[in-house]
């Protein structure tokens, strides 16, 4: 099989995965409270995290960190997983998954507002465009179609959805200048997010979880946090470009509404669909903006 075949296989893997995550952030949350899912399973990521760089043969790179790497990794563990996560989970918590989802897709819409103060980078009309759409699309989700109501069903669920967004944006923007292995930079966000997190989990709702919460922290902890990454960096690294494989991104938030349908057992409603399509077009034109 040759590497482009390989590439997409790769891909569709972390497509199907992604699939799934906005189920089990449903599903885990009638076992365990917010705080208690982000903290198992950003225990979980990082377990799985450093089974892989052992696989890898990296662990030898951890000696070589210095003491800035440790500090920014220290910083960037606070973006994510803990205020990134923490934020989304309490989105998840309060709105459907059929909303919370198509409105984290927001995040490369955030990420290019966002680079204009932070990176000077210019907004064309092109990308002007693709943000009007993109948030035409959020309208829609946020008043479930009554477009015309300036009623939003739940303001904060769609405040927390969108607020996570920022939180994403910012993350990846202050990785822009990380030359590390990807997978030992995320490893260390990870174990020093699950650290941030114990202080929370201690004063807040404690450490006892059921047996079903924690088969969904430990769900969301391998496959979202951890494989979904490894996966999607194989595919990139394989592929001939970056838009051969990026494109079936676009695939995973129609997959991930029908497995809502069917496992979280929500309606779907016409307004969802409407405003997924808008938010997906807008990110759309904006690679096409960014691939001009």
């Amino acid at each position: 099989m040759d590497r482009q075949k390989q590439a997409y296989l790769y891909a569709l893997a972390t497509v199907l995965l992604w699939s799934t995550v906005a189920s089990a952030f449903k599903l885990s949350l009638r076992h365990i409270d917010p705080i208690g899912l982000l903290f198992y399973a950003s225990c979980v990521s990082c377990l799985f995290l450093f089974v892989v760089l052992c696989g890898q043969q990296k662990l030898g790179r951890i000696k070589m960190l210095r003491r800035r790497d440790w500090l920014r990794a220290a910083g960037l563990g606070a973006l994510n997983p803990l205020a990134y996560y923490l934020i989304l989970f309490e989105a998840y918590d309060r709105l459907p998954a059929q909303e919370a989802q198509p409105l984290n897709y927001t995040w490369a819409v955030t990420l290019a507002l966002l680079s204009i103060p932070l990176l000077k980078q210019k907004i064309g009309l092109r990308a002007l465009a693709a943000l009007l759409i993109s948030y035409a699309g959020v309208w829609v989700i946020a008043t479930r179609g009554a477009v015309a109501s300036l009623q939003f069903a739940d303001p904060l669920g769609v405040g927390l959805a969108l607020g996570s967004t920022v939180i994403w944006a910012l993350y990846w923007i202050a990785n822009t200048k990380n030359s590390g292995d990807p997978v030992l930079s995320l490893w260390l966000n990870f174990l020093f997010g699950s650290l941030w997190v114990c202080p929370l989990v201690a004063f807040g709702p404690g450490w006892s979880v059921s047996s079903a919460g924690l088969l969904g922290a430990a769900y969301v902890g391998v496959f979202e946090m951890g494989l979904s990454f490894v996966l999607w960096l194989k595919a990139l690294k394989l592929s001939k470009t970056t838009a051969q494989v990026g494109n079936l991104i676009f695939l995973a938030p129609f997959l991930s509404l029908i497995l809502i349908h069917f496992l979280v057992g929500e309606e779907i409603l016409a307004s969802t669909f409407l405003g997924l399509a808008l938010i997906l077009t807008g990110n759309l034109v904006q690679q096409i903006r960014a691939q001009a």
